[in-house]
């Protein structure tokens, strides 16, 4: 799935994803590789999974912009 960061506090360790088609899904800092902290609006990729409380994001990965070739 595609989405994008809608907020996420790096000191409570959690924050929410907006998705294109969807209801906004819960972002634990578990989902996120270690030193990763995603800033609102940018945009991300990652898998939902179903826990006790409702959906939340699973295996997030950020997209990375490309870099400019140097000619």
């Amino acid at each position: 799935m595609n989405g994008t960061i809608k907020w996420y506090d790096a000191k409570k360790g959690y924050g929410f994803i907006t998705q294109a088609d969807g209801p906004d899904v819960f972002l634990h800092a578990s989902a996120l590789r270690y030193g990763v902290k995603p800033e609102p609006g940018e945009a991300i990729e990652f898998k939902i999974e179903q826990s006790p409380r409702g959906p939340k994001a699973a295996h997030v990965r950020l997209n990375q912009p490309t870099p400019a070739s140097n000619r």
